[in-house]
């Protein structure tokens, strides 16, 4: 069985590639540098820079363990009312943590569910709050990455997201969305 890569990680996988590549010949022109002050030119840009506490930030992540106990918990919630979904857990910066497929979840419920993740962490809300802006603005629904259906909530610490929980496959957002705030209810 062939499985097809999402469109994230297809652009991903052709970065990473990109940037084999342009190391790659980097290193070579590096290495074919014969001048000794070549040499101690680049001896001396080698040498780390230290960035000072202004030029910095420093953020919080959810664990793995705080993301599977959420993911967990969604999909518990889920079979207790008889419904088979997929759940996934995005990180602030909307890479996908984790993603559980139910038993008899079903195929397009994988990508929904880290979309509904990536669009209310990216938001900061939501996504049955989100569905409501399209009204006023339908050019949103065209940002790559984005799905503004229920089911998606994001995780908070100090009022700033830094996590997403996405849940499809119900029939409803509005379930959906109930599964993933039980997820994220066990994180408070």
């Amino acid at each position: 069985m062939k499985k097809t890569l999402s469109r994230r990680a297809r652009v991903a996988t052709g970065g990473a590639v990109l940037a084999a590549v342009a190391a790659g010949t980097f290193g070579t022109v590096a290495a074919n540098a014969s001048a000794p002050e070549a040499a101690q030119d680049s001896a001396v840009s080698a040498a780390p820079a230290a960035a000072g506490k202004r030029d910095t930030t420093t953020s919080t992540h959810l664990t793995i363990d705080a993301a599977i106990k959420a993911a967990q918990a969604a999909l518990k919630a889920a079979e207790k009312e008889g419904q088979r979904v997929t759940v996934a857990v995005v990180d602030r910066n909307g890479n996908t943590i984790l993603t559980l497929r139910g038993d008899g979840a079903g195929p397009q419920s994988y990508e929904s569910a880290e979309r509904k993740a990536y669009t209310a962490v990216s938001w900061n809300a939501p996504t049955s709050e989100l569905e409501g802006r399209l009204e006023n603005a339908p050019n949103l629904k065209d940002i790559p990455g984005t799905l503004f259906l229920g089911g998606g909530v994001p995780v908070t610490a100090g009022k700033a997201p830094i996590a997403g929980i996405g849940v499809a496959g119900a029939p409803s957002g509005t379930l959906d969305e109930k599964f993933a705030q039980a997820g994220a209810a066990t994180l408070n």
